[in-house]
């Protein structure tokens, strides 16, 4: 079972698509959507991380979410969306194939994850959503970069 499902009914959820399947993340952690713009790599990063941009100003990391979730990289293109997400005290964006939907959590839609898989997968997953058009994976934004962990060498 899953550690966390303190998700309350009447919650807005972002709904993304990320090699072919759908995610959710909490609207609370969103700070803008963005269109794809080219990244800089930094020398020795993770293979997860994509680059960096210039966000007003500002240098935010972007990272390859489908790669981050073990799902195989992604390879940007014009279609991508770099999500800007607050992960703990930092923007973090998150590229992703497209944003679907904003989805607001019914009465038992939200369920634990099956225990299936490696233990980390709860590091990752929330719990699962049931809707009508199938499942939707409920993620935590924490495991994503945790505290402490670099995102560049």
């Amino acid at each position: 079972m899953t550690a966390d499902l303190n998700v309350q009914t009447g919650h807005e959820l972002i709904i993304v698509e990320i090699s072919g399947q759908r995610f959710a993340i909490d609207i609370m952690s969103v700070r803008e959507i963005r269109g794809w713009c080219a990244s800089t790599r930094l020398p020795q990063s993770p293979a997860h991380v994509l680059g960096m941009i210039n966000l007003r100003g500002s240098v935010l990391p972007v990272v390859d979410f489908s790669s981050r979730l073990g799902l195989g990289q992604s390879e940007p293109n014009t279609a991508s969306v770099v999500i800007v997400t607050e992960i703990g005290d930092r923007l973090v964006g998150l590229m992703v194939d497209a944003v679907c939907d904003i989805l607001t959590l019914g009465e038992s839609m939200l369920q634990p994850a099956p225990d299936v898989g490696a233990p980390r997968v709860h590091e990752f997953v929330r719990g699962v959503i049931t809707t009508n058009d199938g499942i939707v994976t409920l993620l935590s934004l924490d495991a994503v970069i945790p505290p402490g962990e670099q995102l560049a060498a």
